[in-house]
């Protein structure tokens, strides 16, 4: 029998623990991608609000400029209106002070017509000069001048206009006064006898800077809005500023076009002006005097004082866009400096990990080792055994052999024990599972416990009152607590305490790794040295041992989670250096009537008559000695190497008493394999199969195929077949 694992055992650890072979991760590419979406959020935003406030902004202040020019032209419409107004009421008034009177007559009454006109001029700011010009355009009278100058306006486009075209005034093109040198332009009215006779030409002469002081009110000090007087042919007769359009031939010609549709309001936005500049215009009509007040602005002037609040804001904007941007970038450089240290640090600690996995390599080589080295120590042990009680028998005659047979025995019980725990412990041991009441089966290994752990230890066996039935294999259980015992026994070294308890426990939820329900739970305790966490850990681990030397391979905590497995329960450890351990086994409540493989078989009814067994086996001695048990008993058998070569006998319809077959053979079908077909096709047939290993046994219980585990006694074949 293989020792078991000297460590005492660790806490009830409840918790999963995390494999030390895993390294942590990081996604740094997801964290890249999310710095860089950032990015261009906070590029994207701030440059989409602030283009959409630009745009906002220059539409709002553009509409803004055409409703200030709309409103000053207006104003300027009105102020020109009433001028105008007056200046034909100033006409009138002079034309019936001079009445029908000749030049000579107003020459020589000049005193008393400019005493007259200056008290009609003089109250009016706008008014330079009131005067009367005779037929052949000299001038007779002013309000200004006494005497008169020698003037004569003969050529002058608004005499000859007011003589020869223009029944209405007439507003002359801006000039300079001959004698006051005021720069101003003349409106201009014919003077006519009752009989229509021409008697010569009355002159308003109005001050431009009028005009252009008014308008100068108009625009506030920051505005680039320009005002200007024109007349109908698009001549500029005033302005605030000097430089407004119209001076130009080209701009009056412009000019002239628009105000040529007589609309009494217009707009007008062009580039076609001399210094190529786009401008908006907004222009009315002075009704009945043919001259228009035109408002507008430069669009680039608007634009550059737009685009200047614009800058200033993007600049108060951008400062902390500029500081975050500089964060995300800074980092953008911190995530790749910390990758470059995480790989690293990944390469460092994977190449630790490696050294560590081969160092556990190397210690699980050594443990497989001293495995092999210890069972082959105990198999030579048991040889010797073997092979000395065989020469004794051979020397007696093969007669009165009972002692060397017995012995014999014995030494092939060990061996099978022996084989149970190596593959329990690789988890390749098939299980018979039965009923089994703890409380008859534990107070029957008390003597077993106490030879096992040595007199200087005292031991216990504790049963719980109406303990629940369990269902498990009760060979592997019974070496499980003498695992459990070997393992105190080792611990506690001299003296010392082990006792085994049994009682009914509810789990309530998966704290101890199984599903909630009613268990058993056997409880194995010692008082020894105890173990640490970390040992704890890999206490159920095959082949890992804290102990020295050949005789410890560490197989035997792990052949007590096999067992607790495979009955579907799981096994707990709870330790503490220097104060002890706890091995607590959990089975599962069992709640189903056992049904023995024997009886399962002796139930079945046996086709009549027929006393055959079919016996499938590919080892050859393995059948020749089942073949001669069988025989022995009474029985006939046919026997066949595999399951392909016994399948057409079964298929032909041939009965058998039984059918006794290997589960692992060569050829296409295993038993497995042939249990399903026997109970797809045959189902009468009885079947049984043997094998050494668990592999695919799931597939045979789920079919209700009764299994036994090699090696097992000529009794149970016997109890089988009913012999």
């Amino acid at each position: 029998m293989s020792k078991p694992l000297s460590r005492p055992v660790s806490t009830d650890l409840d918790d999963a623990t995390l494999p030390e072979s895993r390294l942590p991760s990081r996604n740094f590419a997801r964290a890249r991608k999310v710095l860089l979406f950032i990015l261009a959020v906070t590029v994207a935003v701030p440059l989409g609000c602030l283009a959409g406030y630009g745009y906002y902004t220059y539409k709002q202040r553009y509409n803004n400029a055409v409703e200030a020019s709309e409103r000053m032209s207006r104003v300027a419409q009105e102020q020109a209106l009433k001028v105008m107004d007056l200046n034909t009421e100033l006409v009138s008034r002079v034309d019936e002070l001079l009445a029908d009177q000749t030049d000579e007559q107003i020459v020589r009454d000049q005193a008393d017509i400019h005493r007259r006109l200056e008290k009609i001029a003089g109250g009016f700011p706008q008014v330079a000069a009131i005067s009367a010009f005779g037929t052949s355009g000299q001038l007779l009278v002013s309000s200004r001048f006494y005497p008169v100058p020698a003037v004569n306006i003969q050529t002058r486009d608004d005499f000859i206009n007011a003589r020869h075209y223009q029944p209405e005034a007439y507003v002359s093109l801006p000039m300079q006064a001959s004698v006051s040198k005021v720069s101003v332009f003349n409106v201009a009215q014919a003077r006519r006898a009752a009989d229509g006779q021409f008697h010569g030409v009355i002159s308003v002469a109005l001050r431009r800077d009028y005009f252009s002081s008014f308008y100068q009110k108009l625009v506030d000090e920051d505005s680039a809005n320009f005002i200007g007087l024109y007349r109908r042919d698009g001549s500029l007769l005033t302005s605030f500023p000097n430089n407004a359009p119209g001076l130009d031939a080209l701009e009056s010609n412009m000019l002239a076009n628009a105000f040529s549709r007589n609309e009494f309001v217009g707009q007008l936005e062009t580039s076609t002006f001399s210094d190529g500049q786009k401008r908006f215009i907004a222009y009315r009509r002075v009704d009945g005097y043919g001259l228009y007040v035109a408002v507008g602005f430069p669009v680039a002037e608007l634009y550059s004082v737009w685009l200047h609040h614009f800058i200033l804001i993007c600049a108060l904007a951008g400062l902390p866009c500029i500081g975050i941007w500089l964060l995300i970038g800074f980092s953008l450089k911190q995530l790749s400096t910390e990758e470059n240290s995480w790989m690293q640090w990944r390469t460092e600690a994977g190449r630790r990990l490696d050294a560590e996995e081969a160092a556990r390599h190397l210690q699980r080589a050594s443990a497989l080792g001293n495995l092999v080295a210890s069972v082959a120590h105990d198999v030579n042990n048991y040889l010797v055994i073997v092979k000395s009680n065989m020469a004794m028998a051979r020397s007696k005659g093969y007669r009165e052999t009972t002692t060397e047979m017995a012995s014999i025995e014995r030494a092939t019980r060990a061996v099978e024990s022996l084989v149970r725990t190596l593959m329990g412990s690789a988890r390749k041991q098939p299980v018979k599972l039965t009923q089994v009441n703890p409380a008859h089966l534990l107070p029957k290994m008390q003597q077993v416990v106490q030879a096992t752990v040595g007199d200087s230890v005292a031991t216990s066996i504790d049963v719980a009152p109406e303990i629940w039935t369990i269902r498990t294999d009760v060979a592997e259980l019974e070496l499980a607590i003498v695992n459990l015992a070997l393992n105190a026994r080792d611990a506690m070294h001299r003296a010392g305490k082990f006792s085994v308890r049994a009682q009914n426990v509810e789990v309530a939820s998966h704290s101890v790794g199984v599903p909630a329900g009613d268990y058993v739970m056997i409880s194995a305790s010692d008082n020894g040295e105890g173990m640490s966490a970390a040992v704890a850990m890999q206490a159920f681990e095959p082949l890992f041992t804290t102990k020295t030397g050949s005789a410890h391979p560490g197989l035997g905590l792990s052949q007590v989670m096999a067992v607790c497995e495979a009955s579907g329960g799981t096994a707990k450890i709870t330790s503490e250096p220097g104060v002890g351990t706890t091995v607590r086994l959990y089975f599962p409540r069992s709640s189903v009537r056992d049904i023995a493989a024997v009886s399962e078989i002796a139930d079945s009814s046996p086709v009549a008559g027929s006393q055959q067994v079919l016996l499938i086996e590919d080892n050859h001695e393995v059948a020749a000695s089942l073949s001669a048990v069988l025989e022995m008993m009474g029985h006939a058998v046919t026997h066949y190497p595999s399951a392909d070569d016994a399948l057409p006998a079964l298929q032909s319809g041939q009965a058998f008493k039984l059918v006794l077959s290997d589960v692992q053979m060569p050829g296409d079908m295993n038993g497995i394999d042939l249990a399903e077909w026997v109970k797809q096709h045959r189902p009468e047939q009885p079947l049984v199969l043997m094998t050494g290993y668990a592999d695919e046994l799931e597939r045979a219980k789920h079919m209700g195929v009764p299994i036994f585990a090699k090696p097992f006694d000529a009794e149970d074949l016997e109890a089988l077949l009913g012999a």
